[in-house]
């Protein structure tokens, strides 16, 4: 799942469940009852901080540190977990999720990001172990939902998978539709966003328009639900309302703090398709100067892109530049090692 778009096993049942089940609750009541330290809670803190800034190497020392402490604390597994999410490091991430849902098993996040790693696995694999591993996907977020129904993000997974999966493996469109019921109660905006994406799926394009643009109308940071037009219009070669789209959403998220990554979301869609590269360049830019960064889109990962941007147009120095920044924040993400210029 990607910031773009956007980009564990379930609860087990079988034989043996009901002995893990009680090994569960005891290390949930020993987390419980273990006070962690002030030092350990600013250094997770920080680690965060880390994580949001795409500071991925320091972030990842600062947890291994935490860890070698208490290899079991779940909030150190869960970010460890993030961040190897961000480098694009799935198989690695998901060991640290899946320990964290075993130490914590009632906290929704922890599902929620163990589901997202699977995804990613599956969305790689085989088809026997995608099968298998789109499953347990689903299963995650089922569970994600159902610790935490007003998690509008566990929410939004789930009505994705539900919109994509076919009935094998748990999909269904109207599984989807009461999805973004919920959704709808919870922020009108997300929910007509995905109702939006349920016509498109559905080839109602003039039904999944006016939902698209019923968010933006309803949205408190309408500078996503531009982009989400804008994705729209790009998806069906509309590329003059798709430019609208992205400069509106650009102007949106210059008066909200909140919509730094609705920038990088204009930018990568302008970057795949092959609009209008200045105003891309120009997007990744402000986000990556951005005080506002998220993990939903690393700021590794937009100085990649934004090398690859300046290496079309003729750039070559500021191609190196961005890369040498994006393996200084994280010399493991391969995406920038393997960058030709």
């Amino acid at each position: 799942m990607s910031a773009v778009s956007q980009t564990g096993s379930g609860l087990r049942t079988g034989p043996g469940a009901g002995y893990l089940a009680r090994i569960s609750a005891l290390l949930l009541l020993g987390a419980l009852f273990a006070k962690p330290s002030a030092g350990a809670n600013a250094s997770l803190a920080t680690a965060n901080a880390d994580l949001q800034a795409g500071k991925a190497d320091e972030a990842v020392a600062a947890l291994r540190e935490a860890l070698s402490a208490d290899s079991r604390d779940p909030e150190a597994n869960n970010l460890l977990c993030r961040v190897q999410f961000t480098l694009q490091q799935f198989e690695q991430a998901s060991s640290y999720c899946e320990k964290a849902v075993q130490v914590a098993p009632q906290n929704a996040r922890y599902h929620l990001w163990f589901g997202r790693t699977l995804g990613e696995r599956a969305s790689r694999a085989s088809f026997l172990t995608a099968f298998s591993l789109a499953k347990r996907t689903r299963e995650e977020f089922e569970t994600a939902v159902r610790l935490d129904p007003r998690d509008l993000d566990a929410l939004t997974d789930l009505g994705q998978f539900y919109t994509e999966a076919p009935g094998a493996i748990g999909g269904g469109m109207d599984k989807a539709e009461g999805v973004a019921k919920q959704m709808e109660a919870l922020d009108p905006a997300r929910g007509q966003q995905m109702r939006g994406g349920l016509a498109e799926k559905n080839k109602d394009l003039d039904a999944a328009e006016q939902e698209f643009k019923a968010a933006i109308a309803h949205a408190s940071h309408p500078a996503f639900q531009w982009m989400a037009l804008a994705s729209f219009y790009r998806r069906h070669e509309r590329w003059p309302e798709m430019e609208a789209a992205v400069k509106s959403g650009e102007a949106a998220a210059a008066h909200d703090r909140h919509a730094a990554v609705a920038l990088f979301n204009g930018a990568s869609i302008l970057a795949r398709a092959n609009r209008q590269p200045e105003l891309a360049i120009k997007l990744f830019e402000s986000y990556v100067a951005s005080p506002d960064k998220t993990e939903e889109a690393p700021a590794f990962d937009a100085l990649v892109r934004l090398a690859k941007l300046r290496k079309q147009m003729g750039d070559a120095p500021g191609a190196e530049r961005e890369k040498g920044a994006a393996l200084a924040l994280a010399h493991e993400y391969k995406p920038a090692q393997d960058l030709k210029l």
